[in-house]
């Protein structure tokens, strides 16, 4: 199995831990191994992050392929402080690292990256230095559509996120003439996934689909040809608040194999091979 969505920094999985909660990256390994997951695709999400993902990606023996992006949600300035909206900043401070970790050829795709119109982000958060909602939604279409175009000019996959924004990320998508995409958890309406499949893109389903009634949905309006399997890693379990690792998807491979009334052998075979198709064979 390959888990196309993850996010293994020493923040979420430390090498050692006295919080019996929280999973170590040996653990990951450990665990990985014994459910045959052969491939964690991991990706970053801000500056501080980045040079971790790759750091664990080189220890972690051919397990994780790291990505590279900046999220559309940020943090006011340490890893702990609260949520913001990306801006044009954090871009111009985090495209220098993103192209050199292009340039090296060790990454898979770019990501994770994408929109995000939650309201928390956009309308009501008080650390977005007095911007309306509408401007730091143009700003983020910014962001992403920038990454993007990196990606397409290395020819590499992208990873997106699109949170209370399904269709507006598909849209700019679309427009970039896009075609080498993963849609992470895909919260837009399972209508919109035609067009989509149309397009070629992939939608990877995690664990917390076995208490998501919008993503089983999902899981039935996008045929298994273009269907992925994530865990994204320490979030969306499949306990609600519980971590998470890559060794779940298991659990999202069989609640597909439920949905589409097929063996739980055939959702690992084809989302693999799906796998493959989208990040190139050696993943």
């Amino acid at each position: 199995m390959i888990d196309v969505h993850a996010h293994i920094n020493n923040t979420n999985f430390p090498h050692q831990t006295s919080d019996a909660a929280k999973i170590t990256f040996d653990h990951v390994l450990t665990n990985a191994a014994v459910t045959n997951v052969t491939r964690v695709v991991s990706l970053s999400e801000t500056i501080h992050d980045a040079p971790n993902i790759l750091e664990l990606a080189e220890q972690s023996n051919g397990l994780i392929k790291p990505g590279v992006g900046l999220h559309p949600v940020q943090r006011v300035d340490t890893y702990t402080s609260p949520e913001r909206s990306a801006t044009l900043e954090d871009l111009d401070r985090f495209q220098p690292l993103l192209e050199k970790a292009i340039a090296s050829g060790n990454i898979c795709c770019v990501g994770e990256i994408g929109l995000d119109f939650s309201p928390h982000i956009v309308a009501t958060n008080p650390h977005n230095q007095g911007r309306s909602e509408e401007e730091l939604r143009e700003i983020q279409r910014q962001v992403f559509r920038r990454q993007i175009e990196l990606a397409i000019a290395a020819n590499l996959p992208v990873n997106v996120h699109s949170r209370s924004a399904g269709h507006h990320a598909l849209d700019v998508l679309y427009e970039c003439k896009a075609t080498k995409v993963n849609m992470h958890a895909f919260s837009g309406r399972a209508s919109y996934t035609k067009k989509a499949v149309e397009a070629g893109y992939y939608f990877s389903l995690p664990p917390s689909i076995i208490h998501s009634p919008h993503l089983q949905k999902v899981a039935a309006a996008v045929p298994l040809s273009n269907l992925l399997l994530e865990s994204d890693a320490p979030c969306l379990g499949p306990e609600k608040g519980v971590d998470n690792d890559p060794a779940s998807i298991l659990i999202s491979a069989q609640e597909i194999a439920r949905i589409k009334s097929v063996s739980v052998e055939q959702v690992i075979e084809q989302t693999t091979a799906n796998a493959k198709a989208l990040f190139g064979p050696s993943i």
